[in-house]
């Protein structure tokens, strides 16, 4: 090819591209008037290759302003999720891959534009890049919009029906909500729950006065608070049980604004009043505090005495929850024939039938056959549809909580599932959130990988679990325990059994492998008897918790603690060594033990550090002085004190660093 008939197509002069072609690394001769065509196409690549990072510089350096002292003048704003891929990051900030990319790779990260980073390290990029970095929880911001879709949508619908109402259950651990639901199902669910505690959200309904009632039972364990929380935003009404020996504890306030929060009517069953110690009149003095009145107080709620083990009041607390709803009917409506929408109550990956959900239908009807999406998404075909009591069922209309079969994946615990018409228009499941793939990792941040710089202790953990509600509730609880000098990695978390990737991925970090409701594939306990790797697994979650608090404790390096004794103004000096100084001196403050140690002040400034050895007071030896008192010692450090100067006596203690 011709060096004018590749100019041309470059669109540039001829002289400009011989020129340009040494510092691209081509050397064809000053003379040189024809190229080979291997020789062109490389060239022509490079050229263009040159270009767009040129273009690229060129819009790094118009974005970034900086000051007269050079530093980057953060003019623009990113809302930033806490992880994120780098491709997202990257349109975020309206910029090319390539650049965000080179960025990562300056601050020593090491990134695709599909692998994921965190907030830290999306920050420290964004400020170079002059962003100011906020973190949002784009979940929640969506979760909003989509429930405030779903709303809108129900209520502009005609021919509106009355549905039964649900009902959520909350409380304290141990204060009795399984228990109650247990004496209105007339069925004994507690002996199938380990410790007592329910472990995941369960939908059930039962029939008073030939009105059906949906209850949604959500775990009391202080763990639970994100499942809690959507338990109470699908509620019509909020029952919370309160045992009249103990009265309000945390979960108990927790839970309540929770309800409150979410605007739903409230009911309190004051439970155990059976106890030869129950005091219901103090529950309702401690709730009263949290502007929850009862009606005997010339309040708004209805406050019920029962006993849930002897069955005592049962009754009045489902008239309650009929009156209440009455007096509510007009917001406890659907139309069984119009757009169905749900929430998923629970969801996992069974051995045998794969990912399955429970789904509380909020209006039309969902039938087996259906094709179900979640976010535009195709999650799959319902192929098989049970109720509360495990009964096969075609369909599942308003307020109904049922069990579905035939998803692709499972889904997340309080996503809004539709149904679609034409499957062929869905996106498919594989290109889905990579956060809810069952094996989640990503790339540490900047202040992550200096963590030992920073003397952070750490514990890497891999978790594996059977739902995804007991998995969020696990990472909740984790997330409470960190502190400034202490941290919890997740590695990776996932559903399901505990696999050989498991075993080699903890030998490599060093990470604790826990299982929550789980066993280890039989590969698997063999490989971590083999590379020496226990599986920790547990059935009752602050086990668990316990598990990984003593685990931190191994990690977690003791500190230099500093306890001020007291000051010795200098008075006289007596002897010189190379070891130290004996000095006279008197004690201005506190009291001086003898083997403590001192930093020597003049003026305010330290001049030296050093230890006392010895106290003596006229000829005896003593262990300590107090104020006042006049004394000789003995100082080991450099000979440096003067008349004058004052002694800082101290000592040092290696204290454990708490959670």
């Amino acid at each position: 090819m011709n060096i004018s008939e590749l100019a041309r197509k470059l669109k540039v002069s001829t002289e400009d591209l011989r020129e340009k072609l040494p510092s691209l690394g081509f050397d064809i001769g000053a003379k040189a008037i024809k190229v080979d065509d291997r020789l062109a196409s490389r060239i022509v690549r490079s050229w263009w290759d040159e270009k767009k990072r040129e273009e690229q510089k060129a819009k790094y350096e118009s974005i970034t302003q900086k000051d007269e002292e050079g530093n980057v003048i953060l003019d623009k704003k990113a809302e930033i999720p806490s992880v994120l891929t780098v491709k997202d990051f990257a349109e975020i900030l309206d910029l090319s891959v390539t650049v965000v990319i080179s960025e990562l790779m300056k601050n020593g990260v090491m990134a695709s534009m599909n692998q994921r980073i965190d907030f830290d390290t999306a920050a420290i990029i964004a400020e170079d890049l002059g962003y100011e970095a906020t973190e949002v929880n784009l979940d929640e911001k969506v979760e909003l919009d989509k429930a405030k879709r779903v709303s809108e949508t129900i209520s502009a619908q005609s021919d509106m029906e009355t549905r039964p109402p649900v009902i959520v259950v909350m409380g304290h651990v141990d204060h009795g909500k399984t228990k109650l639901l247990d004496s209105i199902r007339k069925t004994d669910v507690v002996s199938g729950e380990s410790g007592g505690i329910t472990q995941h959200i369960g939908a059930y309904q039962v029939t008073r006065k030939d009105r059906k009632i949906t209850f949604i039972d959500t775990p009391g364990h202080e763990a639970f608070t994100a499942m809690r929380s959507r338990g109470a935003k699908v509620a019509d009404v909020a029952i919370l049980v309160v045992a009249s020996n103990e009265g309000v504890k945390p979960q108990t306030v927790e839970a309540l604004k929770i309800a409150q929060e979410s605007g739903v009517p409230i009911i309190v069953a004051v439970n155990k009043i059976d106890l030869p110690d129950a005091n219901p009149d103090k529950v309702k003095q401690e709730l009263s505090q949290y502007n929850l009145l009862s009606e005997e107080w010339g309040g708004k709620t209805p406050f019920v005495n029962i006993s849930a083990k002897m069955g005592t009041n049962i009754d009045e607390i489902l008239e309650q929850i009929l009156f209440v709803t009455d007096v509510n009917e007009e917001t406890i409506k659907a139309n069984p024939d119009g757009e169905f929408f749900g929430s998923i109550i629970e969801a996992h990956v069974d051995k045998g039938e794969g990912p399955v959900a429970t789904v509380l239908v909020r209006n039309g009807t969902l039938r087996v056959g259906d094709y179900v999406s979640i976010d535009g998404v195709l999650y799959g075909k319902i192929r098989m549809m049970k109720n509360y009591k495990g009964e096969i069922v075609k369909e599942a209309v308003p307020s109904m909580p049922a069990k579905i079969l035939g998803l692709k994946i499972a889904p997340k615990v309080g996503d809004i599932i539709e149904a679609v018409d034409d499957p062929k228009k869905a996106k498919k499941t594989k290109t889905y959130r990579m956060s809810q793939s069952q094996d989640e990792t990503f790339i540490k941040s900047k202040a992550e990988s200096n963590d030992e710089d920073n003397k952070i202790d750490k514990l890497n953990i891999i978790l594996r679990t059977d739902v995804l509600g007991s998995q969020e509730a696990i990472i909740e609880s984790l997330k409470k325990m960190e502190t400034t000098h202490f941290k919890i990695k997740i590695v990776s978390r996932g559903l399901g059994s505990v696999t050989e990737s498991d075993v080699l991925n903890s030998e490599a970090t060093g990470a604790v492998l826990l299982g929550f409701n789980v066993v280890a594939s039989s590969a698997a306990a063999s490989l971590a008897q083999e590379k020496e790797v226990e599986i920790k697994i547990y059935k009752i979650i602050y086990e668990l918790i316990d598990e990984v608090k003593a685990q931190a404790k191994k990690v977690i390096k003791t500190e230099l603690v500093r306890e001020d004794l007291g000051k010795i103004e200098v008075l006289a000096l007596f002897s010189k060594s190379d070891k130290g100084q004996v000095l006279g001196g008197k004690v201005a403050d506190g009291k001086i033990e003898a083997g403590s140690l001192c930093a020597v002040l003049r003026k305010d400034q330290f001049i030296t550090s050093g230890k006392i050895n010895k106290l003596q007071v006229g000829k005896e030896e003593i262990k300590d002085v107090v104020k006042g008192q006049e004394c000789g010692l003995e100082f080991e450090g450099q000979a440096l004190i003067e008349v004058g100067d004052v002694l800082d006596i101290y000592r040092e203690r290696e204290v454990e660093k708490g959670l």
